[in-house]
């Protein structure tokens, strides 16, 4: 096996029985391996928190629609925060979702750990006599899957192994209401509330009373511009409303993140027209070839429609006359100028983490809620259970900093100084009259408080489910009140904002995921990938495969960290650490084309990528291998 390729090897493994708490998505009936042999089984180690997790399910769609008859996913539900392992959350995801095979629900990590799952998303596929035949780690993996998939249909047919039909799957019950699975809101200004109604596909005008006015957008999930009643959104979340005056210039009043569309979606309040501002609706990535050098472009240029977006979450208007984006599916802050539909890179390395520092240094992870702050922007950073802070200067960030929060796997429901403090996925943030910062604390079901002044955090109101965003509502007589938008109870609703707020301790968290023993010294770190069928390695600037390499806390590793070609490494752990995480990011980049034979002309590339975050523990029986699959097939 070489450095850079992998291929299959000469053996079997069974594959393990599926365990856990409970099914979803099959009416009551519990699944094992028996009843899904002589079908390819998909296994989508995923959890709901996870926006990687949610591209694959939107990319297995396709996959899972073609080859209805032979192919079941199963979702295996592996929680990362302590909030999804709750059965009614996972339920209510699973729905608003619309996932539309069996999710296993595995609280506990048993059927996680028994496949030797280290990353979220995580894919294996089972051939129909139940042997492993592949591990995938990340997104972007859809055409191989469709090659891999034709290949066992081939197999298995000629076998006579391959049992055609329909699946497991069944549908459940539809909800009723107004509002389904609401993320944004935003005040009118008339008075009225305009929402990102996600889970019907649409935006719904609400009055000072919560009653609906109207509705922008035909509810059918899909893309289309037009007037109100034809337009389609997909799983649409922030607003943004412009200046009047600008809105006059421009020709429309909001700005919309379309989402899972992967574009910026223009609304004029007075017709209900809809149009697309930026986004072609692919998916981005990291460019391949950049990517391979830690660098990034800054300006991405002028033709918005043709430039690639992902999962745009929260817009923001600036002073500026810009409009600021959370891109959560690149773990970046974008910024589009709607006079010129200049698109850029506003901060953030693309990289997923907690790092300080220049715009171009810093780390984001799936942030997903915005605030302005004078010129400067308080951002929701969800992954990391993170309250950060961009400092702009004449409309350029200058530097970022986090209030709250220590990484990508500390979480919790602390109250107190801000340095010891905890959230639990983050969605939405305000400021509030007195300067202070309000949070939709989203799996903590709570508003929190951020005074910058005292650097404490406190509790405003909790007992709510899954609050995604919260704004100052004075539309009502008296004092301001907080406008919560409550996802999960399908409602917004209005709460006084306390003059004592609560100082709660429910205790610090981490992501409980096993850890792995590891003797201290050397140790060997291996990268398995293979190309799909019909792609080869991209070696027209050299080494195409990447590992980037670091630690928590640093001391852990003596050698081996930082950046440098190839998918395997040495590493040298600190005996005089006990336990810590390491930090790996894979890459491998690829193009359409055969091996041995040369890339043509404008072949599509693919840029795979996938990071880990492992947590050892030093031990003088543990491993001193650690083998992780970015595409390993056997």
């Amino acid at each position: 096996m070489s450095a850079t390729e992998s291929v299959r090897a000469n053996y079997k493994v069974r594959a393990s029985e599926l365990l856990g708490r409970n099914w979803l998505n099959t009416g009551g009936k519990q699944l094992d391996l028996e009843a899904l042999r002589g079908k390819i089984v998909l296994l989508d180690f995923w959890t709901f928190c996870c926006i990687n997790c949610l591209h694959v399910l939107d990319e297995l769609r396709p996959l899972e629609e073609q080859y209805s008859d032979v192919l079941v996913t199963v979702g295996v539900h592996s929680p990362k925060f302590e909030h999804e392992a709750d059965p009614d959350a996972l339920a209510a995801a699973v729905e608003r979702y619309e996932i539309h095979h069996p999710v296993l629900d595995d609280p506990e990590l048993v059927t996680w750990q028994a496949y030797g799952a280290r990353a979220w998303p995580t894919l294996v596929v089972l051939d129909p006599e139940g042997y492993i035949v592949a591990h995938l780690s990340g997104e972007g993996h859809a055409q191989g899957l469709g090659s891999l998939v034709e290949e066992l249909i081939a197999e298995h047919e000629a076998k006579g192994t391959l049992h055609r039909g329909n699946g497991p799957y069944v549908a459940p019950a539809a909800r009723e209401g107004d509002l389904r699975f609401p993320g944004k809101a935003i005040a009118l200004a008339n008075g009225n509330f305009l929402v990102g109604d996600s889970g019907h596909h649409r935006l719904v005008e609400l009055d000072a009373g919560f009653e609906v006015v109207r509705t922008i957008g035909s509810g059918i999930k899909g893309y289309a511009d037009g007037d109100a009643g034809t337009a389609q959104f997909n799983e649409l979340q922030g607003l943004a409303a412009l200046p009047a005056e600008l809105a006059a210039e421009l020709g429309y009043d909001v700005i919309v993140a379309d989402t899972v569309n992967h574009r910026l979606r223009s609304v004029n309040l007075a017709t209900g027209a809809v149009g697309t501002l930026a986004g072609n609706g692919v998916q981005r990535l990291l460019d391949s070839e950049n990517a391979r050098k830690e660098i990034q472009p800054t300006e991405l240029g002028t033709d918005a429609l043709n430039i690639s977006l992902s999962s745009p979450w929260d817009v923001l208007y600036h002073p500026s006359g810009k409009v600021i984006i959370a891109m959560a599916g690149t773990h970046q802050i974008f910024a589009f100028d709607p006079r010129t539909s200049a698109v850029s890179v506003f901060a953030g390395t693309g990289l997923e983490g907690l790092n300080d520092g220049t715009p171009h240094e810093a780390w984001f992870a799936q942030s997903s809620g915005l605030a302005l702050d004078g010129e400067n922007l308080w951002i929701a950073d969800s992954e990391t259970s993170a309250l950060r802070r961009i400092e702009v200067q004449d409309g350029e960030a200058t530097s970022v900093n986090t209030a709250i929060g220590t990484g990508l796997f500390d979480f919790g429901f602390r109250d107190g100084d801000a340095q010891q403090a905890r959230l639990q996925h983050p969605l939405g943030v305000a400021v509030l009259p007195d300067g202070s910062i309000a949070i939709a604390d989203s799996y903590n079901g709570a508003v929190r408080r951020f005074d910058p002044a005292t650097k404490t955090v406190s509790t405003l109101a909790k007992g709510l489910k899954e609050p995604a965003d919260v704004l100052v509502d004075a539309s009502v007589d008296g004092d301001p009140v907080l406008l919560v938008v409550e996802t999960n109870a399908h409602q917004l609703v209005r709460i006084p904002i306390p003059a004592e707020a609560l100082v709660l301790d429910e205790g610090a968290s981490q992501t409980k995921r096993p850890k792995t023993k590891v003797q201290a010294g050397n140790h060997e770190i291996v990268v398995r990938f293979a190309a799909p069928k019909g792609q080869k390695l991209d070696d027209r600037w050299g080494d195409p495969t990447q590992l980037k390499i670091s630690s928590s806390p640093e001391e852990l590793l003596l050698e081996g960290s930082g950046t440098s070609v190839g998918l395997t490494r040495t590493l040298t752990l600190n005996p005089e650490v006990a336990d810590g995480v390491l930090h790996i990011t894979a890459r491998a980049a690829a193009c359409d084309g055969e091996p041995g034979g040369e890339i043509p002309d404008h072949a599509a590339c693919h840029l795979y990528q996938q990071d880990w975050g492992i947590p050892v523990v030093l031990d003088a029986e543990g491993e001193n291998e650690l083998l992780l699959d970015l595409r390993g097939v056997n």
